[in-house]
């Protein structure tokens, strides 16, 4: 489709909201004690409650163009806000409501912020900033909080017409700060075409109705979360978010959960816990084993609901096994690939896709070239479409590094396509270990097959160099809780015991892939530094390895 033919973000949503009203756009689950209650917001009272409040950001000053954050985590408070900075014209520039006070000061003075919106509990903590950011001017909470100014209370009582922009489908609608694993945060510049032809391109591969009822882990202020958000909205469902881990499921079932929206961590977790399920008596082994799907349908109305209908998994790289276990018992796994850069989504798979590993074909209008592919078919991942951004803000430079002048982007990932177009993924370019033999090591498939160790909380594995060299190293940091049941609480006999484990592990991995020795073996004494994706910071602690 030609230039200037997408719509804007408030054009997609205006839409919505004059098609689906009165149904309920958000449905944000808040558990106090063992309470459930849900804050409910309408199609038409999100896009009203936005026209309020961009009236009074417009008597803010706030134009087209402007800059204006949202470090909160998500809320209807939240969506409120975005709506309101995109009905203005201006951008949307979220954060990662982890980030620490030099961080965000940093970003704001870069992106030259007009207005901040804050988390309540970080309102007294981000309000010193207007000292620090000379472009900075209010600091609004996005929920109710004594002493502090509410984005509730300074809606206007009378329903006033807003002063809704037309932006250029082409302009700068979101400012997306990558908090990535190489520490070095780039401002990722988005336009409304980018969003918009990722939104239709998702809703082409994937069927959501207004009949569903989503429940995402996936926070707003990472362009995964934001993107497939405004797709569900602008399918007409019902999307309610939670953090809760804990009581995730029983959230899912009082959603009336079909289509659940999570990062591979989720579900590598859900999938050694059904596991686990399933080996505990000799009935679930012999339905997993010859009636998979029969096992499935009990899982789904004891632990979802009989109307379920897939994942949808994004963010990181899903182990080919546990997509292909939820897809075996009649689970639907959609498995996607992308990146900031790319708004974000390039590839989703069928949730029932019968080719294990893949993630997907490209989303319409998205092209994707093998650049130097080796023997198997694997080189750098190459994409051109038009999600592919305007470029990194003021940094023409890496810009320059990544973006061909023929529009292909770079991903740093290594892939290959097969015969039908379905692409494969390897890993980081920048990740692989290439041994004196000449053969590639992908440390996230050694890190797979070590992470099923019950003894192993997390690893991170990495090129170590050896008498000059390179061999194939593992940082793990241990499961105490598992560690102390079996009555080992000092290192020492943790790291003996977690090497017999390791080389067990790796019986399923080719000899040359193996960590050949203890010393190659290195127990860390806290969790991994992680992103917003839960990729572990490898910059954090391979530098002089």
């Amino acid at each position: 489709m030609a230039k200037g033919n997408w719509p804007t973000i408030p054009e997609l949503f205006a839409q919505s909201a004059k098609r689906y009203g009165r149904h309920i756009a958000l449905r944000m689950p808040q558990l106090k004690g063992r309470r459930f209650s849900f804050r409910e917001v309408t199609y038409r009272e999100l896009w009203e409650l936005a026209g309020k409040l961009a009236v009074w950001l417009s008597a803010q000053g706030v134009e087209s163009g402007d800059r204006v954050a949202i470090i909160a985590k998500p809320s209807v408070g939240w969506a409120v806000a975005f709506f309101a900075i995109q009905r203005l014209g201006a951008v949307a520039v979220p954060l990662d409501a982890g980030l620490r006070p030099a961080e965000i000061a940093r970003i704001l003075k870069e992106a030259e912020v007009k207005l901040l919106f804050a988390a309540a509990n970080r309102y007294e903590e981000l309000l010193s900033l207007t000292d620090e950011v000379p472009s900075l001017g209010e600091v609004v909470s996005v929920e109710v909080m004594p002493g502090a100014l509410s984005l509730w209370e300074v809606l206007p009582e009378e329903a006033e017409a807003p002063p809704d922009a037309r932006p250029d489908p082409e302009a700068l609608a979101l400012l997306m700060y990558t908090s990535g694993t190489t520490g070095d945060a780039k401002g990722v510049m988005l336009c409304h075409r980018n969003i918009t032809s990722n939104v239709e391109g998702i809703l082409e591969a994937i069927h959501v109705t207004p009949e569903d009822k989503i429940v995402t882990i996936v926070p707003w202020y990472h362009i995964y979360g934001l993107t497939v958000l405004l797709a569900l909205l602008a399918a007409g469902a019902t999307v309610s978010y939670t953090d809760d881990y804990r009581n995730l499921i029983e959230v899912a079932r009082r959603c009336g959960v079909t289509i659940m929206v999570g990062v591979p961590k989720l579900y590598h977790a859900l999938w050694r816990r059904l596991q686990e399920n399933f080996q505990s008596s000799l009935l679930r082994r012999l339905l997993f084993r010859f009636a998979p799907r029969l096992l499935g349908k009990i899982v789904k109305k004891k632990l979802l609901t009989p109307e379920f209908r897939f994942f949808v998994s994004g963010g990181a790289a899903l182990a080919v096994e546990v997509g292909a276990g939820f897809r075996r018992l009649g689970l639907g796994m959609v498995d996607g690939y992308g990146l900031t850069e790319t708004s974000p989504v390039l590839t989703v798979s069928e949730p029932f896709t019968k080719r294990a590993g893949t993630v997907g074909r490209p989303l319409k209008g998205i092209e994707i070239h093998i650049e130097q592919p080796d023997a198997d078919g694997y080189g750098e991942v190459l994409v051109r479409g038009p999600n592919v951004m305007l470029g990194y803000y003021k940094n023409p430079k890496r810009t320059a590094e990544v973006l061909t002048k023929d529009g292909w982007l770079r991903t740093g990932d290594l892939g290959r396509l097969d015969p039908r177009g379905y692409l494969f993924l390897a890993g980081r370019k920048k990740n692989v270990i290439v041994l004196e033999s000449g053969k590639n090591v992908y440390p996230e498939e050694v890190e797979w097959e070590l992470s099923l160790i019950p003894e192993v909380e997390e690893v991170l594995v990495y090129e170590r160099k050896k008498g000059g060299t390179p061999v194939v190293a593992a940082m793990v940091y241990p499961n105490w809780e598992e560690l102390t049941k079996q009555k080992i609480e000092d290192a020492e006999t943790a790291h003996d015991l977690i090497w017999e484990r390791i080389k067990e592990a790796q019986k399923n991995l080719a000899t040359f892939k193996r960590i050949k020795s203890k010393e190659d073996v290195k127990l860390v004494d806290r969790p991994f530094e992680k992103s917003t994706k839960q990729e572990i910071k490898r910059h954090l602690y391979i530098k002089g390895e």
